[in-house]
């Protein structure tokens, strides 16, 4: 499992890379003389506004509609519609390293860079928060519903499979904006959390 576990490093660093490089390239024509990439990008200490155990609850309300939703529509398609992480099914525990990396570096880290640090944040700074995390949120979620749809031959699951995904994203820029003073720190955790999870349950 070592060789998993390499192959998956380095598949989520190069990931990693990729997405975070469009960001720094902005960030250096646009921002380098006015803030630090990691504080302009949200990788930040959280400063939260409001009561802490208000926003747990609804974080635990929303990933458990969503868990449940979503396992219920992927058990409904026939075919092709898997869930994250499927590529480690029946890899037993030994796995667990590189499901570690895929669920906080190459999915959770990376996409959270991406849509929350850079587009949420970007749009939001000149069409307002509502109109940007919008915007992110349907990219995010196309990013998950294509393949899917691609995969089946079907809009509606293409359809499902994005706006499921979707209200996730959306939900994490709002954690973020309007209760981690931008930081995409918790959010990180949960989205790299979340895949953990669900592809553990494959093992």
């Amino acid at each position: 499992m070592l060789s998993m576990f390499i192959s998956e490093l380095m598949g989520g660093l190069f990931q990693l890379f990729l997405f975070t490089l469009i960001p720094f390239i902005w960030w250096i024509i646009t921002e380098r003389k006015k803030e630090d990439f990691f504080k302009w990008i949200g990788l930040k200490k959280i400063n939260h506004e409001g009561e802490i155990v208000n926003t747990l609850l609804i974080t635990l309300i929303a990933v458990v509609v969503y868990s449940i939703v979503t396992s219920f529509f992927i058990h409904s398609f026939e075919n092709g519609v898997t869930a994250a992480g499927s590529g480690f099914a029946g890899k037993g525990m030994d796995a667990f390293p590189a499901v570690l990396i895929y669920g906080f570096i190459r999915t959770g880290l990376a996409e959270e860079i991406v849509f929350r640090g850079f587009l949420l944040k970007r749009i939001s700074n000149k069409f307002g928060f509502m109109i940007g995390n919008t915007v992110q949120a349907i990219l995010f979620g196309a990013l998950h519903g294509i393949p899917f749809g691609i995969a089946t031959h079907s809009i509606p699951v293409m359809v499902l499979m994005t706006l499921l995904p979707g209200a996730f994203g959306w939900y994490n820029g709002w954690l973020n904006e309007k209760r981690c003073g931008e930081s995409i720190v918790l959010s990180w955790l949960l989205h790299g959390t979340m895949n953990v999870v669900v592809a553990c349950l494959s093992l």
